[in-house]
């Protein structure tokens, strides 16, 4: 019956069957260009990089700081910072003053041709400055410009010693002979001896790092005379424990968008072992419990330092008044919310830190030195490469991110192997007469720099003590050798 209306009332069989085909072939091309389009148009319309409240609160007329010079203090939040800078240049194609190795000469004052790159003065325009040094005015004003803007950040001294004596307890004699930091702090003349190497950890740091002596007698006229110093260069100075306030001040005083001064936490120490790490024997983390009265003489023994810190302290929440309190606990909760917003789109385990051995990406894995373990993070995977590379920038690690700034800046040509006779093979060289050693003994390259007269000198990665770093799976290790301090 059906077949009889069909052939005889409504037309063939084939006819049907090839409306029913043009049919489902349009359904199935516009269900397919529905997908498409939301595909291509997704990721630009959800970037949460690209978002208005990437900007923040607006700033009014001001233009953008691109001079910058940030004396990065040692144990106060400083890699934080960093990452900070490093992203914003980057990000803008600005040229940092680099250091040949990781740090710019310290502990020794600061020298401009610690400067990679640099050559004299007014040669070279270089945007941002913010590697470890003790500062030396005369000469980062032979490399930056006259108009930078100079900024650093305190701690309070106590704190500065509890995270100063877990990180530098096998590098700092003073330390190394304590049995812990309420040891040292019960007697600290019993341990320390200003002769000895990396004993500047252990007194008054910030003081040496300003570019001070650090061994000096206490006198309020000495210490008001480095207050004086200190403000007569930087424009401003920020203190760790209120680090989200100081981010608002910082970045109203940069005239930057909110996003540059949101932040994950960067080489934060493990506060506690965790129960895999117990298991396992590794290294028991140093003593740093401190009573009241141990505090107190902390503070003594690190004189200068709590003058200083006392000093900034005030002039910071002076600021913050300036500044208005309402203002800044609003600012303060919209920081606080984009990195919450942004943790949760690029880090995985809740955007907590993770032990190093749990990152799978060993490039960015955090460098692990003394006694305790630095912490890093994971990224989410399945990001779109744009988002991933903003979430790259903002967890990478500060020696990793050196070295990609330094091969933007400084493109090497790809090496060649030479032979050099019995003594030569295994050594590749690249332009400028620099040498990598392949060595197959050990995981690692060993890094040799040819010098005007004919000297071949060691230029390998040191540390702050002098010991030698090697490369090992993208993640630098200290090797058990030690040499002089660079």
């Amino acid at each position: 019956m059906l077949r009889w209306l069909v052939c005889g009332r409504l037309g063939p069989v084939w006819m049907w069957k090839a409306l029913l085909l043009f049919v489902a072939i349009a359904f199935a091309g516009q269900l397919l260009g529905i997908i498409f389009n939301k595909s291509s148009v997704q990721p630009a319309a959800h970037s949460i990089f690209s978002s208005p409240d990437a900007q923040g609160p607006a700033l009014g007329s001001c233009q953008p700081h691109t001079h910058i010079m940030f004396l990065k203090t040692h144990k106060t939040a400083s890699s934080t910072v960093l990452n900070m800078l490093y992203r914003f240049g980057e990000e803008r194609n600005l040229r940092f003053a680099l250091p040949l190795g990781y740090q710019l000469g310290y502990p020794l004052p600061f020298n401009a041709h610690r400067v990679k790159g640099y050559r004299s003065p007014r040669a070279m325009e270089f945007h941002i400055m913010g590697n470890h040094m003790r500062f030396n005015k005369l000469e980062v004003e032979k490399v930056m410009p006259a108009d930078t803007f100079y900024f650093s950040i305190i701690r309070d001294p106590v704190a500065l010693a509890e995270s100063s004596f877990a990180y530098y307890k096998e590098v700092a004699p003073a330390f190394r002979k304590a049995k812990g930091l309420g040891d040292f702090a019960d007697d600290p003349n019993k341990y320390y001896d200003p002769r000895l190497r990396n004993n500047h950890y252990a007194r008054n740091l910030l003081w040496f790092d300003f570019g001070m002596d650090n061994n000096a007698n206490f006198s309020v006229e000495l210490a008001q005379r480095g207050e004086a110093m200190i403000r007569q260069t930087f424009r401003l100075i920020l203190v760790s424990e209120y680090f989200d306030q100081s981010m608002i001040l910082l970045r109203h005083a940069l005239c930057w968008p909110l996003d540059t001064v949101v932040s994950f936490s960067l080489n934060a120490r493990q506060q506690k072992p965790s129960s895999n790490s117990m298991m396992s024997g590794t290294k028991i983390l140093p003593n740093l419990s401190l009573t009241d009265d141990q505090r107190e003489k902390l503070r003594q023994w690190n004189a200068l330092d709590w003058y200083l810190y006392k000093a900034f302290n005030r002039t910071f929440w002076e600021e913050i008044k300036r500044f208005g309190h309402a203002q800044m606990e609003q600012e303060v909760a919209l920081l606080r919310m984009r990195r919450e917003d942004l943790g949760r789109v690029c880090l995985r385990d809740g955007g907590k830190p993770v032990e190093a051995y749990r990152i799978r990406d060993k490039n960015i894995r955090p460098f692990q030195s003394g006694l305790v373990k630095i912490l890093g993070y994971e990224l989410h995977p399945g990001l779109d490469n744009a988002t991933k590379m903003a979430c790259l920038r903002m967890i990478r690690p500060e020696i990793q991110y050196k070295d990609v700034l330094d091969s933007k800046q400084f493109p090497r040509a790809p090496a060649v192997q030479v032979q050099l006779g019995q003594q030569g093979q295994g050594l590749m060289v690249a332009p400028g007469g620099t040498f990598v050693r392949q060595d197959s003994s050990r995981t690692g390259e060993k890094v040799m720099k040819g010098e005007a007269g004919g000297r071949t000198v060691e230029d390998e990665v040191r540390d702050w003590n002098g010991s030698r770093l090697m490369r090992s799976n993208q993640t630098l290790k200290r090797g058990q050798e030690k040499g002089r301090l660079r």
